[in-house]
């Protein structure tokens, strides 16, 4: 990676995109991320990733209206991961619920 502000694309072309919520630090949901998806966060400020089932560009929102605020990103020391922290405008779950993350295992 050159630019440590910029996501390393190698490999399958994808990053981990980690979405917390900006107020309570709640994980919300996790996704991928091409540089077509990342480009598109940076100029709209929403969150976007790319679908691997439908294979294409998803704004998160797009369907609902729960659409993702973002307030800011982080990358991790590689470059293959990022953190987006964002204001979401409704629940993160397709299931309604507000994070993906409502199983409780242990």
């Amino acid at each position: 990676m050159n630019d440590p502000a910029a996501p390393n694309f190698d490999g399958d072309r994808l990053i981990t995109a980690v979405v917390q919520d900006v107020a309570s630090g709640d994980v919300l949901m996790v996704a991928h991320m091409d540089r077509a998806s990342w480009e598109a966060t940076l100029r709209n400020r929403r969150a976007t990733f790319f679908s691997r089932s439908r294979d294409r560009l998803w704004e998160k929102g797009e369907t609902s209206g729960n659409v993702m605020h973002v307030r800011e990103i982080r990358l991790d020391c590689d470059g293959d991961a990022v953190l987006l922290r964002v204001d979401p405008a409704g629940p993160a779950c397709h299931t309604g619920e507000r994070s993906c993350f409502h199983v409780h295992i242990a």
